[in-house]
């Protein structure tokens, strides 16, 4: 879920050798195509030279791509309400018509962003179950899934806050990031995280992260984490918890993607003292059934 600490990790997988980061691309058809927001290179989706030339590679050009029907065919299949379904159903109908059209897109890009970047590995920071349980159907096993998971308090606390968005363009409705209420939040943390545990589950390979754990010996989970990814190489130093991010294309996400140079790792527990007890024993109340499967 957002808000668990995944932007950085994400950073870090692009800076490997062979693989490409490209941020949230279930938000690439609105955000990018119709709002045209900043890439994290900082050039606006419709200036960046990667981006238009994956576009050309994939679609024949982003003018070619009908930005309206692709946020149909996603709001008919990429929803929270049609997991069972995806996890479930059967391969055949409607829903299993949509997801063969819905990922057929995602294919394309994907393909695309490895022929312009170079990469054998693509790095999605989606945070939508939906989308990993419409791509299982694709993919299979060549899908590998990085499962962070933060405390669902300190996650709680942090979507409560008002943070601005630096990439939104003018009049696009959305200066500031998302916020939601204690309840909502811990409802949504239940919701994808049980998602995520029901696909790795159904076979999907996946490697589950805990944000705590991560922070507290960055070098030693990120090795566990590219190792998982196939990366065979040494991982980055990551000497007294510091790491160096060059400029990305991350298309939607955490702010922290427009962030390049040498930054620390270190961990954010202020939610302890700044979080309202109230909301603290509501969040811990509502998230009983899977806290203490992860270790909270």
């Amino acid at each position: 879920m957002g808000r668990s600490g995944s932007t950085l990790i994400e950073r870090l997988l692009g800076e490997l050798p062979g693989f490409s980061s490209v941020g949230e691309t279930v938000h690439l058809w609105r955000r990018g195509l119709v709002e045209d927001e900043r890439c994290g290179c900082g050039r606006p989706f419709s200036e960046c030279g990667f981006w238009t030339d994956v576009g050309k590679e994939a679609f024949g050009g982003w003018s070619r791509l009908d930005a309206g029907r692709v946020a149909r065919l996603k709001g008919g299949v990429d929803r929270t309400r049609f997991l069972p379904l995806l996890l479930n159903g059967a391969y055949e109908g409607p829903l299993a018509s949509r997801c063969e059209r819905y990922t057929e897109l995602y294919h394309r890009l994907y393909s695309a962003v490895s022929l312009v970047s170079g990469a054998r590995v693509v790095v999605d920071a989606s945070k939508h179950a939906s989308l990993a349980a419409c791509l299982r159907r694709r993919y299979g096993a060549r899908m590998r899934l990085l499962h962070v998971v933060r405390d669902p308090r300190a996650v709680a606390h942090a979507w409560a806050k008002r943070v601005a968005r630096p990439d939104a363009s003018p009049g696009s409705g959305e200066p500031e990031m998302a916020r939601y209420s204690a309840g909502r939040a811990a409802a949504q943390w239940m919701a994808q995280n049980a998602c995520l545990d029901a696909l790795a589950r159904r076979g999907t390979p996946t490697l589950r992260v805990r944000y705590e754990d991560f922070v507290a010996d960055p070098g030693g989970e990120f090795a566990r984490i590219s190792e998982f990814a196939g990366y065979t190489g040494d991982p980055p130093d990551m000497a007294e918890g510091r790491v160096e991010l060059s400029e990305g294309h991350a298309v939607s996400g955490n702010p922290m993607r427009f962030t390049t140079g040498r930054i620390g790792v270190r961990a954010d527990h202020g939610w302890r003292e700044a979080m309202p007890s109230w909301r603290r024993h509501l969040v811990a109340a509502a998230t009983t059934p899977l806290r203490g499967r992860y270790g909270y």
